[in-house]
Protein backbone atom coordinates (compact mmCIF):
# COMPACT_ATOMS: atom_id res chain seq x y z
CA UNK A 1 0.00 0.00 0.00
CA UNK A 2 1.34 3.42 -0.91
CA UNK A 3 0.90 6.61 1.05
CA UNK A 4 -0.72 9.64 -0.51
CA UNK A 5 0.49 13.20 -0.66
CA UNK A 6 -1.45 16.38 -1.18
CA UNK A 7 -1.62 17.69 -4.74
CA UNK A 8 -1.26 21.47 -4.80
CA UNK A 9 -3.77 23.47 -6.88
CA UNK A 10 -1.06 24.86 -9.20
CA UNK A 11 0.24 21.35 -9.92
CA UNK A 12 -3.33 20.17 -10.49
CA UNK A 13 -3.96 22.92 -13.03
CA UNK A 14 -0.69 22.07 -14.80
CA UNK A 15 -1.57 18.36 -14.83
CA UNK A 16 -4.99 19.23 -16.27
CA UNK A 17 -3.53 20.94 -19.34
CA UNK A 18 -2.63 24.40 -18.03
CA UNK A 19 -4.55 27.57 -17.13
CA UNK A 20 -5.91 28.31 -20.62
CA UNK A 21 -7.20 24.79 -21.00
CA UNK A 22 -8.81 24.92 -17.54
CA UNK A 23 -10.64 28.10 -18.55
CA UNK A 24 -11.72 26.41 -21.79
CA UNK A 25 -13.19 23.53 -19.78
CA UNK A 26 -15.09 25.91 -17.51
CA UNK A 27 -16.50 27.96 -20.40
CA UNK A 28 -17.48 24.82 -22.32
CA UNK A 29 -19.21 23.33 -19.27
CA UNK A 30 -21.11 26.56 -18.61
CA UNK A 31 -22.32 26.69 -22.19
CA UNK A 32 -23.39 23.05 -22.10
CA UNK A 33 -25.30 23.65 -18.87
CA UNK A 34 -27.14 26.54 -20.47
CA UNK A 35 -28.61 24.49 -23.31
CA UNK A 36 -28.24 20.71 -23.02
CA UNK A 37 -30.87 20.15 -20.29
CA UNK A 38 -33.32 22.34 -22.23
CA UNK A 39 -32.72 21.20 -25.80
CA UNK A 40 -36.00 19.29 -25.74
CA UNK A 41 -37.83 22.43 -24.62
CA UNK A 42 -36.14 24.39 -27.42
CA UNK A 43 -37.50 21.97 -30.00
CA UNK A 44 -41.01 22.01 -28.51
CA UNK A 45 -41.42 25.64 -27.43
CA UNK A 46 -39.30 27.53 -29.96
CA UNK A 47 -39.50 25.37 -33.07
CA UNK A 48 -43.03 24.08 -32.37
CA UNK A 49 -42.09 20.45 -32.97
CA UNK A 50 -43.90 17.58 -31.30
CA UNK A 51 -42.24 16.01 -28.29
CA UNK A 52 -41.81 12.60 -30.02
CA UNK A 53 -40.16 14.18 -33.08
CA UNK A 54 -37.87 16.24 -30.86
CA UNK A 55 -36.93 13.21 -28.79
CA UNK A 56 -36.18 11.08 -31.85
CA UNK A 57 -33.94 13.82 -33.28
CA UNK A 58 -32.02 14.09 -30.00
CA UNK A 59 -31.58 10.31 -29.80
CA UNK A 60 -30.34 10.22 -33.39
CA UNK A 61 -27.77 12.86 -32.49
CA UNK A 62 -26.45 10.76 -29.61
CA UNK A 63 -26.28 7.65 -31.81
CA UNK A 64 -24.44 9.60 -34.53
CA UNK A 65 -21.96 10.79 -31.93
CA UNK A 66 -21.28 7.23 -30.86
CA UNK A 67 -20.85 6.09 -34.46
CA UNK A 68 -18.17 8.77 -34.93
CA UNK A 69 -16.13 7.63 -31.92
CA UNK A 70 -13.84 5.18 -33.81
CA UNK A 71 -12.77 8.01 -36.12
CA UNK A 72 -12.09 10.22 -33.08
CA UNK A 73 -9.96 7.46 -31.57
CA UNK A 74 -7.91 7.05 -34.74
CA UNK A 75 -7.32 10.78 -34.93
CA UNK A 76 -6.12 10.84 -31.33
CA UNK A 77 -3.77 7.94 -32.01
CA UNK A 78 -2.16 9.95 -34.80
CA UNK A 79 -1.05 12.40 -32.13
CA UNK A 80 -3.78 15.05 -32.18
CA UNK A 81 -4.81 16.27 -28.76
CA UNK A 82 -5.85 19.91 -28.37
CA UNK A 83 -7.12 20.06 -31.96
CA UNK A 84 -9.56 17.20 -31.33
CA UNK A 85 -10.79 18.85 -28.13
CA UNK A 86 -11.25 22.12 -30.01
CA UNK A 87 -13.02 20.31 -32.86
CA UNK A 88 -15.47 18.73 -30.40
CA UNK A 89 -16.34 22.26 -29.29
CA UNK A 90 -16.47 23.77 -32.78
CA UNK A 91 -18.83 21.13 -34.10
CA UNK A 92 -21.24 22.16 -31.34
CA UNK A 93 -20.95 25.76 -32.52
CA UNK A 94 -22.32 24.52 -35.85
CA UNK A 95 -25.13 22.77 -34.02
CA UNK A 96 -26.12 25.90 -32.12
CA UNK A 97 -25.93 28.01 -35.29
CA UNK A 98 -28.35 25.63 -36.97
CA UNK A 99 -30.70 25.88 -34.00
CA UNK A 100 -30.77 29.66 -34.34
CA UNK A 101 -31.58 29.65 -38.07
CA UNK A 102 -34.07 26.75 -38.05
CA UNK A 103 -37.60 27.97 -38.87
CA UNK A 104 -40.47 26.87 -36.67
CA UNK A 105 -42.01 23.58 -37.71
CA UNK A 106 -38.94 22.27 -39.58
CA UNK A 107 -37.70 19.00 -38.09
CA UNK A 108 -34.74 18.19 -40.35
CA UNK A 109 -32.63 21.27 -39.53
CA UNK A 110 -33.26 20.60 -35.84
CA UNK A 111 -32.24 16.97 -36.32
CA UNK A 112 -29.03 18.09 -38.04
CA UNK A 113 -28.33 20.51 -35.19
CA UNK A 114 -28.89 17.72 -32.67
CA UNK A 115 -26.51 15.54 -34.70
CA UNK A 116 -23.69 18.11 -34.48
CA UNK A 117 -24.34 18.65 -30.78
CA UNK A 118 -24.35 14.89 -30.21
CA UNK A 119 -21.07 14.39 -32.05
CA UNK A 120 -19.40 17.11 -30.00
CA UNK A 121 -20.79 15.87 -26.70
CA UNK A 122 -19.69 12.29 -27.35
CA UNK A 123 -16.23 13.15 -28.71
CA UNK A 124 -15.24 15.50 -25.91
CA UNK A 125 -14.67 13.04 -23.00
CA UNK A 126 -12.23 10.81 -24.92
CA UNK A 127 -10.37 13.80 -26.38
CA UNK A 128 -10.11 15.45 -22.96
CA UNK A 129 -8.85 12.27 -21.29
CA UNK A 130 -6.23 11.79 -24.01
CA UNK A 131 -5.01 15.36 -23.60
CA UNK A 132 -4.70 15.01 -19.82
CA UNK A 133 -2.89 11.67 -20.23
CA UNK A 134 -0.36 13.41 -22.49
CA UNK A 135 0.62 16.13 -20.00
CA UNK A 136 0.41 14.17 -16.73
CA UNK A 137 0.99 10.67 -15.40
CA UNK A 138 0.17 8.42 -12.47
CA UNK A 139 -1.65 9.84 -9.49
CA UNK A 140 -1.50 13.43 -10.79
CA UNK A 141 -3.23 12.30 -13.99
CA UNK A 142 -6.00 10.61 -12.00
CA UNK A 143 -6.50 13.74 -9.88
CA UNK A 144 -6.50 15.91 -13.00
CA UNK A 145 -9.21 13.77 -14.60
CA UNK A 146 -11.23 14.01 -11.37
CA UNK A 147 -10.75 17.78 -11.27
CA UNK A 148 -11.96 18.07 -14.84
CA UNK A 149 -15.11 16.18 -13.95
CA UNK A 150 -15.72 18.32 -10.85
CA UNK A 151 -15.21 21.50 -12.86
CA UNK A 152 -17.55 20.26 -15.57
CA UNK A 153 -20.26 19.41 -13.05
CA UNK A 154 -19.92 22.84 -11.47
CA UNK A 155 -20.22 24.54 -14.85
CA UNK A 156 -23.18 22.40 -15.84
CA UNK A 157 -24.90 23.19 -12.55
CA UNK A 158 -24.37 26.95 -12.85
CA UNK A 159 -25.43 26.94 -16.49
CA UNK A 160 -28.56 24.92 -15.76
CA UNK A 161 -29.42 27.27 -12.87
CA UNK A 162 -29.09 30.34 -15.10
CA UNK A 163 -31.15 28.65 -17.80
CA UNK A 164 -33.85 27.66 -15.30
CA UNK A 165 -34.19 31.24 -14.10
CA UNK A 166 -34.31 32.45 -17.71
CA UNK A 167 -37.12 30.08 -18.72
CA UNK A 168 -39.66 32.62 -17.55
CA UNK A 169 -38.81 34.55 -20.71
CA UNK A 170 -40.23 31.78 -22.92
CA UNK A 171 -39.09 31.19 -26.49
CA UNK A 172 -37.15 34.47 -26.69
CA UNK A 173 -35.10 33.53 -23.63
CA UNK A 174 -34.36 30.07 -25.04
CA UNK A 175 -33.08 31.60 -28.27
CA UNK A 176 -30.87 33.94 -26.26
CA UNK A 177 -29.55 31.00 -24.24
CA UNK A 178 -28.72 29.15 -27.47
CA UNK A 179 -26.83 32.17 -28.79
CA UNK A 180 -24.82 32.53 -25.56
CA UNK A 181 -24.09 28.79 -25.67
CA UNK A 182 -22.70 29.08 -29.20
CA UNK A 183 -20.45 31.96 -28.18
CA UNK A 184 -19.26 29.98 -25.14
CA UNK A 185 -18.37 26.98 -27.32
CA UNK A 186 -16.53 29.24 -29.75
CA UNK A 187 -14.48 30.86 -26.98
CA UNK A 188 -13.71 27.47 -25.41
CA UNK A 189 -12.60 26.07 -28.78
CA UNK A 190 -10.22 28.98 -29.32
CA UNK A 191 -8.71 28.53 -25.87
CA UNK A 192 -8.34 24.77 -26.28
CA UNK A 193 -6.76 25.13 -29.72
CA UNK A 194 -4.27 27.69 -28.39
CA UNK A 195 -2.76 25.03 -26.11
CA UNK A 196 -1.22 23.49 -29.29
CA UNK A 197 -0.61 20.06 -27.79
CA UNK A 198 0.31 17.00 -29.84
CA UNK A 199 1.63 13.59 -28.88
CA UNK A 200 4.17 11.53 -30.79
CA UNK A 201 2.46 8.25 -31.78
CA UNK A 202 4.16 5.25 -30.22
CA UNK A 203 5.26 2.26 -32.24
CA UNK A 204 2.72 -0.55 -32.35
CA UNK A 205 3.87 -3.48 -30.19
CA UNK A 206 3.28 -7.10 -30.95
CA UNK A 207 0.00 -8.63 -29.84
CA UNK A 208 0.46 -10.07 -26.36
CA UNK A 209 -2.18 -12.74 -26.74
CA UNK A 210 -5.22 -13.51 -24.63
CA UNK A 211 -3.44 -12.88 -21.35
CA UNK A 212 -2.73 -9.22 -22.06
CA UNK A 213 -4.70 -5.98 -21.84
CA UNK A 214 -7.45 -7.00 -24.29
CA UNK A 215 -9.35 -9.42 -21.98
CA UNK A 216 -9.06 -6.94 -19.11
CA UNK A 217 -10.38 -4.17 -21.31
CA UNK A 218 -13.32 -6.24 -22.57
CA UNK A 219 -14.29 -7.02 -18.99
CA UNK A 220 -13.99 -3.38 -18.00
CA UNK A 221 -16.05 -2.13 -20.95
CA UNK A 222 -18.82 -4.65 -20.29
CA UNK A 223 -18.91 -3.75 -16.60
CA UNK A 224 -18.92 -0.05 -17.43
CA UNK A 225 -22.22 -0.38 -19.30
CA UNK A 226 -23.83 -1.40 -16.01
CA UNK A 227 -21.87 0.97 -13.78
CA UNK A 228 -22.88 3.98 -15.84
CA UNK A 229 -26.54 3.48 -14.88
CA UNK A 230 -25.63 5.31 -11.66
CA UNK A 231 -25.32 8.56 -13.62
CA UNK A 232 -29.01 8.44 -14.56
CA UNK A 233 -30.30 7.35 -11.16
CA UNK A 234 -30.62 10.92 -9.74
CA UNK A 235 -32.11 12.27 -12.98
CA UNK A 236 -34.47 9.45 -13.98
CA UNK A 237 -34.91 6.63 -11.47
CA UNK A 238 -35.30 8.67 -8.28
CA UNK A 239 -37.73 11.28 -9.67
CA UNK A 240 -39.77 8.42 -11.14
CA UNK A 241 -39.92 6.59 -7.82
CA UNK A 242 -40.46 9.70 -5.69
CA UNK A 243 -43.29 11.14 -7.75
CA UNK A 244 -45.12 8.07 -9.07
CA UNK A 245 -44.66 5.54 -6.26
CA UNK A 246 -44.04 7.56 -3.10
CA UNK A 247 -46.36 10.43 -4.09
CA UNK A 248 -43.70 12.92 -2.99
CA UNK A 249 -43.42 16.56 -4.01
CA UNK A 250 -41.16 17.28 -7.01
CA UNK A 251 -39.12 19.36 -4.56
CA UNK A 252 -37.58 16.11 -3.30
CA UNK A 253 -36.36 15.25 -6.80
CA UNK A 254 -34.80 18.69 -7.14
CA UNK A 255 -33.17 18.31 -3.70
CA UNK A 256 -31.63 14.97 -4.70
CA UNK A 257 -30.22 16.49 -7.89
CA UNK A 258 -28.73 19.44 -5.98
CA UNK A 259 -27.20 17.12 -3.37
CA UNK A 260 -25.66 15.00 -6.13
CA UNK A 261 -24.16 18.00 -7.92
CA UNK A 262 -22.75 19.61 -4.76
CA UNK A 263 -21.17 16.37 -3.56
CA UNK A 264 -19.57 15.62 -6.93
CA UNK A 265 -18.14 19.13 -7.22
CA UNK A 266 -16.74 19.21 -3.68
CA UNK A 267 -15.65 15.59 -3.16
CA UNK A 268 -14.53 14.27 -6.56
CA UNK A 269 -10.89 15.34 -6.26
CA UNK A 270 -10.40 14.64 -2.51
CA UNK A 271 -11.96 11.17 -2.75
CA UNK A 272 -9.92 10.32 -5.85
CA UNK A 273 -6.70 11.38 -4.13
CA UNK A 274 -7.69 9.45 -0.99
CA UNK A 275 -8.33 6.30 -3.02
CA UNK A 276 -4.99 6.64 -4.80
CA UNK A 277 -3.33 4.46 -2.15
CA UNK A 278 -5.16 1.47 -3.62
CA UNK A 279 -5.11 -0.04 -7.09
CA UNK A 280 -7.51 1.47 -9.60
CA UNK A 281 -9.07 -1.93 -10.24
CA UNK A 282 -9.78 -2.47 -6.54
CA UNK A 283 -11.28 1.01 -6.25
CA UNK A 284 -13.52 0.42 -9.27
CA UNK A 285 -14.72 -2.86 -7.74
CA UNK A 286 -15.40 -0.99 -4.48
CA UNK A 287 -17.47 1.54 -6.39
CA UNK A 288 -19.69 -1.27 -7.62
CA UNK A 289 -20.17 -2.53 -4.07
CA UNK A 290 -21.12 0.96 -2.85
CA UNK A 291 -23.55 1.44 -5.73
CA UNK A 292 -25.07 -2.00 -5.19
CA UNK A 293 -25.51 -1.22 -1.49
CA UNK A 294 -27.19 2.09 -2.33
CA UNK A 295 -29.63 0.35 -4.67
CA UNK A 296 -30.51 -2.03 -1.84
CA UNK A 297 -30.94 1.05 0.35
CA UNK A 298 -33.36 2.58 -2.16
CA UNK A 299 -35.35 -0.66 -2.07
CA UNK A 300 -35.60 -0.44 1.73
CA UNK A 301 -36.46 3.27 1.59
CA UNK A 302 -39.22 2.70 -0.97
CA UNK A 303 -40.78 0.10 1.31
CA UNK A 304 -41.44 2.83 3.89
CA UNK A 305 -44.18 4.22 1.65
CA UNK A 306 -45.40 7.82 1.28
CA UNK A 307 -44.30 10.16 4.00
CA UNK A 308 -41.15 8.57 5.40
CA UNK A 309 -40.02 7.16 2.04
CA UNK A 310 -39.02 10.46 0.43
CA UNK A 311 -36.52 11.63 3.09
CA UNK A 312 -35.13 8.10 3.29
CA UNK A 313 -34.55 8.06 -0.49
CA UNK A 314 -32.81 11.45 -0.24
CA UNK A 315 -30.54 10.11 2.51
CA UNK A 316 -29.61 6.99 0.54
CA UNK A 317 -28.91 9.14 -2.51
CA UNK A 318 -25.82 10.41 -0.67
CA UNK A 319 -24.45 6.84 -0.64
CA UNK A 320 -25.27 6.45 -4.32
CA UNK A 321 -23.45 9.70 -5.13
CA UNK A 322 -20.39 8.51 -3.18
CA UNK A 323 -20.42 5.37 -5.32
CA UNK A 324 -20.67 7.52 -8.44
CA UNK A 325 -17.71 9.62 -7.27
CA UNK A 326 -15.54 6.56 -6.61
CA UNK A 327 -16.58 5.07 -9.98
CA UNK A 328 -15.85 8.27 -11.92
CA UNK A 329 -12.50 8.70 -10.22
CA UNK A 330 -11.29 5.21 -11.07
CA UNK A 331 -12.91 4.07 -14.34
CA UNK A 332 -11.33 6.49 -16.83
CA UNK A 333 -8.08 6.38 -14.85
CA UNK A 334 -7.98 2.58 -15.11
CA UNK A 335 -8.75 2.63 -18.83
CA UNK A 336 -5.99 5.18 -19.40
CA UNK A 337 -3.58 3.10 -17.32
CA UNK A 338 -4.35 -0.14 -19.17
CA UNK A 339 -4.37 1.35 -22.66
CA UNK A 340 -1.21 0.73 -24.72
CA UNK A 341 0.41 4.01 -25.76
CA UNK A 342 -0.13 3.37 -29.47
CA UNK A 343 -3.88 2.80 -28.99
CA UNK A 344 -4.75 5.30 -26.25
CA UNK A 345 -7.23 7.17 -28.44
CA UNK A 346 -9.01 4.08 -29.73
CA UNK A 347 -9.17 2.60 -26.23
CA UNK A 348 -10.69 5.77 -24.79
CA UNK A 349 -13.10 5.88 -27.75
CA UNK A 350 -14.26 2.33 -26.98
CA UNK A 351 -14.70 3.27 -23.35
CA UNK A 352 -16.81 6.27 -24.36
CA UNK A 353 -18.86 3.96 -26.61
CA UNK A 354 -19.61 1.71 -23.63
CA UNK A 355 -20.49 4.76 -21.54
CA UNK A 356 -22.73 6.18 -24.25
CA UNK A 357 -24.44 2.82 -24.76
CA UNK A 358 -25.11 2.49 -21.03
CA UNK A 359 -26.49 6.02 -20.85
CA UNK A 360 -28.65 5.38 -23.93
CA UNK A 361 -30.27 2.19 -22.67
CA UNK A 362 -30.56 3.07 -18.98
CA UNK A 363 -33.69 5.27 -19.31
CA UNK A 364 -35.44 2.48 -21.21
CA UNK A 365 -34.39 -0.19 -18.70
CA UNK A 366 -35.27 1.95 -15.68
CA UNK A 367 -38.68 2.98 -16.98
CA UNK A 368 -39.43 -0.60 -18.06
CA UNK A 369 -38.61 -2.06 -14.63
CA UNK A 370 -40.19 0.66 -12.48
CA UNK A 371 -43.86 -0.31 -13.10
CA UNK A 372 -43.13 -3.79 -11.67
CA UNK A 373 -42.27 -2.27 -8.31
CA UNK A 374 -39.19 -1.34 -6.27
CA UNK A 375 -37.95 -4.92 -6.00
CA UNK A 376 -37.82 -5.36 -9.76
CA UNK A 377 -36.02 -2.04 -10.28
CA UNK A 378 -33.58 -1.83 -7.39
CA UNK A 379 -33.09 -5.58 -7.04
CA UNK A 380 -32.13 -5.88 -10.71
CA UNK A 381 -29.80 -2.88 -10.58
CA UNK A 382 -28.13 -4.10 -7.39
CA UNK A 383 -27.62 -7.61 -8.76
CA UNK A 384 -26.24 -6.45 -12.11
CA UNK A 385 -23.89 -3.93 -10.49
CA UNK A 386 -22.53 -6.38 -7.92
CA UNK A 387 -21.93 -8.95 -10.67
CA UNK A 388 -20.06 -6.29 -12.65
CA UNK A 389 -17.99 -5.39 -9.60
CA UNK A 390 -17.13 -9.07 -9.13
CA UNK A 391 -16.06 -9.31 -12.78
CA UNK A 392 -13.79 -6.28 -12.39
CA UNK A 393 -12.27 -7.65 -9.17
CA UNK A 394 -11.56 -11.09 -10.65
CA UNK A 395 -10.38 -9.97 -14.11
CA UNK A 396 -6.79 -10.81 -15.12
CA UNK A 397 -4.66 -8.56 -12.93
CA UNK A 398 -2.56 -5.69 -14.21
CA UNK A 399 0.32 -4.04 -12.38
CA UNK A 400 -1.62 -1.23 -10.76
CA UNK A 401 -0.27 -0.76 -7.22
CA UNK A 402 0.89 1.72 -6.19
CA UNK A 403 -1.00 4.05 -8.50
CA UNK A 404 1.93 5.43 -10.40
Amino acid sequence: MATTTKIRPRALVRASGGPRYAVALAVDALGTGLLRPFLLLYGVLVLRLSAPVTGIAMTAGIVAGLVCMPAVGRRLDRGARSTVVAASMLVRVLGVALLLVTPAGHAWPFATAALFLGIGNQAWPAAHAALVATVSHGRERDAALAAGRALRNAGLGVGALIATVSLAGGATALRALAAVTGLAYLAAAALAWSVRLRAHPAATPEDDGDGGPAPRMRTLLAANVVYVFCLNVPEIALPLILVTQLEASPVWSAAVFVINTVLVVTLQVPVTVLMSRYSRRSVLALAGVILGASYAGFLAAASLGPGRGAPAVAAVSVVCTLGEIVYAGSATALVTHLAPAHALGRTLARFELSTGFGLAISPTVITALAPYGPTALWGSLATATLLSASAVATAPAARDTPRG
